[in-house]
């Protein structure tokens, strides 16, 4: 006799994460190449071989499509295992160096911006008309924010920063420059490609780790 709880079996399972990144592949190419308005679940669903039903059920509406997509992006996968306790991310707040900690959130971060950030793009361009993707997006943004300070407060806890550092100040600072709007301004105004990001992330931690604070 069973417990009275229905499981999933294996197959069935892979069945539906197959059906789902194929929905969230063609939402991607789609929100990219039309915008977020001119895109439709209907267009999502022909684009990805699958019944219009398919989409609504599992997505329900457009915005929740967008923001899943984005999620998925800036992690990398559809593991339901957040960026905090992804293993670059672990290894950026747990380093032995602060020149490694450094490099690893660079370079973490640059593979983040350049699978999320056309995508939150797109987002930015909605939240006026989408309160989903608006309330999405701020989530977002202070989570990165979150996640940043994370990391300053426990270079700081572990002794690596620079003496005379206003952490508070510092970590609001580079909060700020953290965030995708950042990248998006860096790539579409400067014309810089992701791994001058890179650099440019690397030497700006690694200057005001070493900086003592100079606020007026």
């Amino acid at each position: 006799m069973g417990d009275g709880v229905k499981k999933q079996s294996p197959l069935r399972e892979a069945r539906k994460a197959e059906t789902e990144q194929k929905i969230l592949d063609a939402a991607v190419r789609l929100f990219l190449t039309d915008g977020y308005v001119a895109t439709t679940l209907a267009d999502v669903a022909a684009a990805a071989g699958v019944g219009a039903r398919t989409v609504y059920l599992r997505f329900g509406t457009k915005a929740e499509l967008l923001n899943r997509a984005i999620d998925v992006a800036i992690v990398g996968d559809t593991e339901a295992v957040d960026l905090a306790h992804r293993d670059w991310h672990i290894r950026a707040a747990t380093a032995p160096t602060l020149d490694e900690r450094i490099r690893t959130y660079a370079e973490g971060s640059r593979g983040l911006m350049e699978r999320a950030a056309p995508l939150i793009a797109v987002a930015v361009q909605a939240e006026a008309s989408e309160p989903l993707i608006a309330a999405a997006a701020k989530a977002g943004r202070d989570a990165t924010h979150a996640n940043v300070a994370g990391i300053w407060q426990q270079l700081h806890a572990d002794g690596l920063l620079a003496p005379g550092i206003d952490l508070d100040w510092t970590i609001a600072t580079i909060g700020l420059l953290s965030q995708a709007e950042t990248y998006i301004l860096m790539t579409r105004t400067l014309g810089w490609k992701p791994a001058a990001y890179q650099q440019w992330l690397y030497d700006t931690w690694l200057r005001f780790a070493t900086t003592p604070t100079s606020v007026t």
